[in-house]
């Protein structure tokens, strides 16, 4: 699966950046050989005949620049370059430095030339009104190729930021295994599964309930609804490491590593503390607000990521027995269903607001205070725990905590070339202009459930990455409010799924896992779970904002 997915990312990613440059170089997008009109102003009188550097003010009629570059600045433009003469090839070279005032156009140009924030051309001198102001004509350095350029560069980052990633994971690796061999030396982690064995025996069946993988997915799940990112990865990779220990079938995920893989693309978290800080940053009045719409989200994610990944496990199973595990599961499916019609009968008539009124002495904020508390204590409070329980068993607790904290060490190291895979494939896509491809093929059809157009590119970018879904939302609620009804869907659609594709990655890659079966469609199905329950549940309760 990740064979045709890692090839379809690349391809659309060049494939729509190549078509993307042919067409703007048909059109002559930035207007290459093009003469713009300017009026420049020199720090001092001009002398074509010597060699010598000028600083000049800029200004360009707003009239005169929309028509050329195509555009619709509000405002004049005026910019400060800097002229160089060079009497022997008879040429006026200029320097800008893009700042606030540039517009966007000159930026994009700027950035596509590879300098990032600065752009070269030729200025030819018409005639002097003064001796320092003078009617005149620029031709930009030529612009070609823009997109396959931002592809290369975006390839290039999204390598290193795959390496970064994985270090800064070395020491995060090495704390949370070495605390939780510790725990396991201790029998700990034994007990913690024994106590959780009802839940766990239903979602992972295949795994003996007091084995170290038990124990390490229940702190992998705890720590990912406590918010805790940290400690959740480090925990996720050691239950896959002893997920693996159970798979006679090396290279290929096991229908637990696949079920455990769509709960942690489910996103399924208390308090989605970096939504609610960009809500803060963008000047929300109540920032906390999506606490109770992330939950609904995140927990419908759950359901379908865990639906499915059951059902088509099945699929690969001896024939009847998909059919006999519908029968034997039948009430259970039936009672969810239930639900959710339910659900949408009583929002429909508008029941639902009425019952939860019922429920209005539970403070919002003293349940998010307390998720909070939680949330700061419970990393203090899992080392301490964890090494004085590890100590009254005397166990070598230092000893035992440098012997795990090796294993992350190796960990963090072996996912590299998993990462640096899919990164770079997430860069193409994105660099290459495939995401905003996908987003207007997608749009007649989310609209038909009611997603704004708006939101859709959140919705998209939340399974690809968490840095560029971060970006996507914070850009959406400067746009249009952290408060309006789209500022709070995409906040909702952020914390109700994760990164599924660095999950798989991450994870998969810790264990040398190649053939990851339907690990991958478990989670979209998880993301999608998710984004529904989102836009229904934000109608719901904000659809008149």
């Amino acid at each position: 699966m990740l064979n045709y997915v890692w090839l379809g990312l690349l391809l659309l990613g060049i494939g729509v950046a190549l078509s993307t440059d042919i067409v703007e170089q048909s059109n002559n997008k930035y207007m290459n050989g093009k003469e713009l009109k300017v009026t420049a102003t020199f720090n001092e009188p001009f002398d074509a005949k010597t060699a010598k550097s000028y600083d000049v003010k800029l200004s360009i009629d707003k009239n005169e620049f929309n028509s050329f570059y195509k555009v619709k600045e509000k405002s004049d433009i005026e910019q400060t370059i800097k002229v160089t003469v060079d009497p022997e090839k008879k040429k006026n070279i200029i320097f800008l430095q893009t700042d606030g005032k540039t517009p966007e156009v000159l930026k994009n140009m700027a950035k596509i030339t590879g300098k990032e924030d600065d752009i070269t051309g030729i200025i030819k001198i018409s005639s002097f009104s003064d001796s320092a102001t003078a009617k005149a004509k620029i031709v930009w350095e030529e612009i070609t190729f823009a997109r396959m350029k931002e592809v290369t560069s975006s390839a290039l980052n999204y390598a290193a930021t795959a390496v970064n990633i994985a270090m800064g994971l070395i020491g995060i690796m090495a704390l949370w295994l070495g605390i939780m061999k510790i725990a396991e030396e201790a029998g700990l982690i034994r007990i913690i599964a024994r106590v959780m064995s009802p839940v766990t025996k239903l979602l992972f069946p295949e795994v003996p309930p007091e084995h170290p993988a038990m124990g390490a997915m229940i702190m992998n799940m705890s720590a990912n609804m406590l918010g805790l990112g940290n400690a959740a990865t480090p925990f996720g990779l050691k239950a896959m490491e002893e997920l693996d220990k159970l798979n006679t079938n090396k290279g290929t995920a096991t229908n637990a590593m696949c079920t455990f893989l769509a709960i942690n693309t489910s996103g399924l978290m208390l308090i989605p503390a970096q939504a609610i800080a960009v809500r803060a940053a963008s000047g929300s009045s109540d920032p906390a607000i999506i606490i109770g719409t992330t939950m609904f989200g995140a927990f419908f994610a759950f359901v379908f990521g865990v639906t499915s990944a059951k059902i088509m496990e099945k699929f690969s199973g001896e024939k009847g027995e998909l059919k006999e595990w519908f029968r034997s599961n039948g009430k259970i499916f039936a009672g969810f269903f239930a639900i959710v019609a339910a659900i949408i009968v009583l929002s429909v008539t508008g029941a639902l607001a009425k019952i939860g009124s019922v429920f209005s002495f539970i403070s919002l904020d003293a349940f998010k205070s307390v998720i909070q508390v939680v949330s700061v204590l419970a990393i203090p409070a899992i080392i301490f725990s964890f090494v004085t329980y590890g100590f009254f068993k005397k166990v070598k607790i230092y000893e035992t905590f440098i012997e795990g904290a090796k294993e992350g060490f190796n960990v963090a190291i072996r996912i590299i070339p998993y990462l640096v895979a899919m990164l770079v494939a997430i860069g193409v896509f994105r660099a290459g202009g495939a995401m905003d491809f996908l987003t207007m093929v997608l749009q007649p059809v989310t609209s038909l459930i009611g997603m704004p157009a708006e939101a859709l590119p959140m919705a998209l970018m939340r399974p690809l990455s968490g840095s560029g879904s971060l970006g996507v939302m914070a850009e959406i609620m400067k746009v249009h409010g952290p408060d309006s009804f789209i500022g709070i869907l995409v906040s909702t659609l952020f914390g109700s799924s994760e990164t599924t594709f660095y999950v798989i990655a991450v994870y998969f890659g810790s264990v040398n896992i190649r053939k990851t079966r339907h690990a991958l469609p478990a989670g979209l199905f998880a993301d999608l779970g998710g984004t529904l329950a989102a836009i229904f549940i934000v109608r719901l309760l904000f659809g008149s904002l």
